[in-house]
């Protein structure tokens, strides 16, 4: 796993682990692949019935997403994260469209995504796209702040005809603070719970070939094993070629929707001293399982030392990667505090 190629939208077919970045319902036949220097991701190219998403999810070991109604086409597709879970400081509330919503009708839609929290929190939606729209605070969430997402969409339009058929409620915590800050020249990792150094990890990142992203990614799940190929990601698919790999890795804590991961890699199992992963960050074997058990969707892990720049904040959910003025400049209302609820 020494050489990678960055092939973005690649399509191909998976006999490994189908996998959701950013909650967008899990569908059968063709796959799109986000490919990265660790393996292969996949989210869907198309839609499927609710329940039976959540039953592939749910077989596939990850977690089922929120199934569709029955009834009219939707304009609201999903929200992540899931009602009712524990998550970390840097998680966005992130919606997702099934159809682009028109510029001119955003302010509407934002005003329709009520977000009331347990204390005061400024914050604001930001569109990454027509069909993607996440609101996150102007600084960390703060911990135990309960949060609760009122979208009240019926009866709604997007500007197209289009309208809301279903409002939704998902209310969710965030946890206590829980950081990671990796060194990529100084090979260590720091980890940090409410500020107080837990453990210094020892880490191999990307190499100068193919470096890490900098900047800072909020996890978005994670796995006890992923499957990552070479032939997936279009290096080789020959057996006995110096370039190829069909590896099924250990403690895989997902940062990108385009594959970089903090994992355990069997071609560097003593990390700590140089370069040379594909974009990931190894840990040991035994710390890799430490930090699985330590860490929750919505911590942040943040990457300094890298050549390759920031990941682009709608790679997965880097939204803190954009400053509070960049932010801004895609919100449809601006930013507001919100209501204690």
């Amino acid at each position: 796993m020494r050489r990678h190629a960055q092939l973005w939208g690649k399509r191909h077919t998976t006999t490994s682990r189908v996998r959701t970045g950013i909650g967008i319902a899990l569908v059968s036949g063709a796959v799109l692949a986000t490919t990265s220097a660790c393996g292969t991701t996949a989210h869907s190219a198309g839609t499927s019935n609710g329940k039976a998403a959540s039953a592939a999810a749910a077989k596939a070991g990850a977690s089922p997403k929120p199934s569709r109604p029955a009834g009219p086409p939707m304009l609201l597709e999903s929200i992540t994260p899931q009602s009712g879970t524990t998550v970390g400081v840097a998680m966005p509330v992130s919606v997702v469209f099934s159809r682009p919503v028109a510029a001119s009708a955003r302010a509407t839609i934002e005003k329709a995504l009520k977000i009331t929290t347990s204390v005061p929190t400024t914050g604001a939606w930001h569109w990454f796209s027509g069909t993607r729209v996440d609101f996150r605070p102007e600084t960390y969430w703060k911990p135990g702040t309960k949060v609760t997402v009122d979208a009240e969409l019926t009866g709604v339009t997007d500007g197209n005809g289009r309208y809301g058929t279903h409002g939704y409620r998902h209310a969710f915590t965030i946890s206590d603070d829980n950081e990671a800050k990796v060194s990529v020249t100084g090979h260590t990792m720091q980890v940090t719970h409410d500020g107080t150094v837990v453990k210094t990890l020892p880490i191999d990142a990307g190499s100068t070939v193919f470096p890490s992203w900098d900047g800072t990614m909020a996890v978005i799940d994670k796995e006890a094993k992923v499957r990552m190929t070479s032939c997936s990601v279009g290096i080789s698919c020959t057996k006995g070629d110096p370039n190829y790999y069909d590896l099924t890795l250990p403690w895989d804590v997902h940062l990108t929707t385009s594959g970089t991961y903090v994992h355990y890699s069997s071609g560097d199992p003593q990390p700590g001293h140089g370069e040379g992963s594909h974009g990931c960050v190894h840990l040991s074997l035994s710390d890799a399982k430490w930090f699985y058990d330590f860490i929750k969707q919505g911590d942040p892990i943040t990457i300094t030392g890298s050549p390759r720049g920031k990941a682009a904040g709608d790679n997965g959910y880097a939204d803190f990667n954009l400053s509070w003025s960049q932010w801004l400049q895609n919100s449809g209302t601006g930013q507001t505090t919100t209501h204690a609820s």
